[in-house]
């Protein structure tokens, strides 16, 4: 299969997905994460804000505020296809952009530097064995990935696992997938 057909596959699969099925295993995704060592040196986070279909990722904005860490949300400007990571310290910072998406708000938020976050959790729609990873099609997160040295790591439902995919010589590996059913990779 092509990018563009892993994207469709697996989309549909997210959005068959129960409510309380995707509740239970966001969960146990969540403290999966929260036991990892990266998680626990961690003091600034980059992570996104998820969408109805998606890993619920607000636990572990809630737990990152909870333990003091600093959350950045990543903020796109389509004109030049970049991002930047913007500090959020309530959800009342951020506003739904396009698509479903919610971004923070440029006049109550600041700019985290690459080099002040300790971790970044990557989006995606599929990823493989070798932290490759199929996303929305933006390319926003290999661009930015490119000049980040720090933990860059991914959270996944397992059905969206697999072996091997179809990557480019720009695409950038996480450095570890995270599942219900444990590490990955």
């Amino acid at each position: 299969m092509n990018k563009s057909q892993w994207r469709k596959e697996l989309k549909q699969l997210l959005l068959s997905m129960g409510k309380e099925e995707r509740k239970a295993k966001s969960e146990a995704i969540s403290n999966f994460l929260f036991q990892t060592d990266d998680w626990k040196t961690a003091n600034c986070i980059g992570i996104t804000v998820s969408r109805a279909f998606e890993l619920d990722t607000s636990y572990i904005v809630n737990q990152a505020w909870s333990e003091g860490k600093t959350v950045g949300v990543p903020k796109c400007y389509s004109k030049h296809k970049q991002m930047e990571f913007r500090e959020i310290r309530s959800y009342e910072a951020l506003e739904n952009v396009y698509m479903d998406l919610y971004e923070p708000k440029i006049d109550v938020t600041s700019c985290i530097e690459p080099s002040q976050m300790n971790m970044i959790i990557v989006p995606g729609l599929v990823f493989d064995r070798d932290g490759y990873r199929i996303g929305y099609g933006g390319g926003y997160f290999d661009r930015y990935l490119e000049s980040y040295d720090g933990s860059k790591l991914s959270l996944a439902y397992t059905l969206q696992t697999t072996d091997f995919l179809p990557h480019e010589n720009y695409d950038v590996p996480v450095d570890q997938i995270i599942t219900e059913d444990g590490r990955f990779k």
